[in-house]
């Protein structure tokens, strides 16, 4: 009996660049330049929380709603691949525990910091653990507002309104 060797050949996917969409919209719609880490900033300046006025005012007179949405924003897109159509619900589990955690403990900001860490994550933007913890529980507004925004973007790069 004749045996036939048969060659296998491996080959490797192309890896995604800066253009291309993968698992979602646009993650760097701003086109923010990449250091030599693969990493960027963020696409709006913590300072730039003002020019934002509605989610502005809702980060600092009800931030656990604030958190909320934008917890259950970024949660749809990782999970579904598009914007959540509801643009994140209201009264969602998050925004019960950070109005918990910050009501009786000042601790909202924990929440905020875990969920600003994700949103690097997702983003690829450049820091740390010790810089959101100090921008969650410093500046929870802003901090907020500019997760808030980065997660629009990429929902806006859908080219649906949100």
């Amino acid at each position: 009996m004749a045996y036939q060797q048969q060659q296998h050949y491996q080959t490797q996917q192309p890896m995604p660049t800066m253009g291309m969409q993968v698992g979602g919209g646009n993650r760097n719609a701003a086109g923010k330049p990449l250091d030599s880490n693969g990493k960027r900033e963020w696409s709006h300046g913590l300072c730039g929380c003002f020019e934002e006025c509605g989610t502005c005012c809702y980060a600092c007179w009800c931030p656990c709603i604030v958190h909320g949405k934008n917890k259950q924003r970024i949660n749809h897109l990782a999970a579904k691949g598009s914007p959540d159509p509801d643009g994140g619900a209201c009264c969602s589990g998050s925004c019960w525990g950070h109005c918990l955690l910050t009501s009786f403990l000042g601790a909202g900001w924990i929440l905020q910091c875990i969920n600003r860490g994700e949103t690097r994550g997702r983003y690829g933007i450049e820091g740390g653990g010790c810089g959101d913890c100090c921008t969650s529980l410093c500046c929870h507004s802003c901090d907020l507002v500019q997760v808030s925004r980065e997660i629009e973007l990429e929902e806006k790069s859908f080219g649906q309104r949100y």
